[in-house]
């Protein structure tokens, strides 16, 4: 209600100014054939302040109830009765307040059915702008109901998509926990410190909020030092990034399941050492982040699927930026490569 009522506010004024400007012409015209000012002003002001305020019910009563389609009969039924209300108000008063003028007697008796018309047409003309402005108005509070359904399951989704990353990694960390309690506790208890931080960090962040790359990393950090935990020496990370990307934006949470679908590939099936490289660089003012991890097609599971996290990640992205090419990857000489590009939005 308070939302509608700057434009209800304004929607008044116009219409009370356009009544204003036909008192004005009904002024005129009674002057340009012969009456004084006098009697001109109050034909007009008597005739038209009585109409606007009849008009004036009628557009409010409007604005609270909304006639269905099939009420124009009941429509054109009202305004006759109100043109034939006003004409006998009008007929009644007018003698007392201009007295004296026999040539606008004879002129107001002669033009009775012609008023009516006028009063029919002006009624006629109020019903149909607060039709009209009432239906703009319903349809603009719909589209804005419409976005916002469409922007509360956007974020439930991306929420939903967000959360479904969280319990692989969560369930291989406890496993490790309770790996390391019997013969590793300083180990163990480390680690669950280190879990705590990440989760907390993870807790705090939304889609909505935009991180810099150098907090993303700061989080990522977090999370490759617990899984360096579980695999030892075998894991070794690489960062390759420009002073300039540090400040750059994108949402949070999305090199984490890309790292860990790297962590999966590149360790399951091997028991050597791996290094996961991690490059960040600016390409026509946009961030781009490749993460490389070791693939070997012959010796790799095929039932681990295409990739853990990665389809929910492009659906997020799809999401945030409704865009399909910001996410890619692609296998070179034994690596597997996933590109990820984030739009700068000015």
């Amino acid at each position: 209600m308070n939302n509608n009522a700057p434009s209800l506010r304004g929607y008044f004024i116009g219409y009370s100014l356009l009544w204003l400007l036909w008192m004005g012409l009904h002024i005129l015209i009674l002057t340009n054939n012969g009456f004084s000012i006098y009697t001109a002003a109050a034909d007009s002001i008597i005739s038209n302040t009585i109409l606007y305020f009849i008009c004036l019910i009628i557009t409010n009563i409007l604005r609270i109830y909304q006639p269905g389609k099939n009420s124009s009969k009941y429509l054109v039924f009202w305004c006759l009765i109100f043109g034939i209300f006003w004409l006998l108000i009008v007929q009644f008063i007018m003698p007392f307040c201009i007295t004296n003028d026999s040539a606008f007697t004879e002129l107001f008796q002669a033009t009775l059915l012609l008023r009516f018309v006028l009063a029919l047409f002006l009624i006629g003309g109020s019903i149909l702008m607060m039709w009209v402005w009432q239906n703009s108005l319903n349809q603009k509070e719909e589209n804005q109901r419409h976005y916002q359904s469409i922007q509360l399951a956007k974020d439930a989704e991306l929420a939903s998509l967000r959360q479904q990353l969280q319990p692989h990694f969560l369930f291989n960390s406890l496993n490790s926990i309770s790996a390391l309690a019997g013969s590793k506790p300083l180990e163990a208890r480390q680690m669950i410190q280190q879990l705590s931080d990440f989760l907390r960090g993870t807790l705090k962040k939304d889609d909505a909020t935009l991180t810099t790359l150098a907090e993303e990393l700061t989080h990522l950090k977090l999370y490759l030092d617990i899984e360096k935990v579980r695999f030892g020496y075998r894991l070794n990370t690489t960062f390759d990034k420009t002073d300039t990307c540090k400040t750059l934006l994108m949402p949070p949470l999305l090199l984490q399941p890309i790292v860990e679908n790297a962590i999966k590939f590149g360790l399951y099936d091997t028991i050597g050492a791996v290094t996961i490289s991690i490059k960040a660089q600016v390409l026509n003012n946009e961030l781009v982040v490749e993460i490389m991890n070791p693939f070997d097609t012959e010796n790799s599971s095929t039932s681990k699927g295409v990739g853990f996290g990665l389809s929910s990640l492009q659906r997020r992205l799809y999401l945030i930026y409704n865009r399909q090419d910001l996410l890619k990857t692609r296998s070179d000489n034994k690596q597997f490569i996933t590109t990820l590009t984030i739009p700068q939005l000015a």
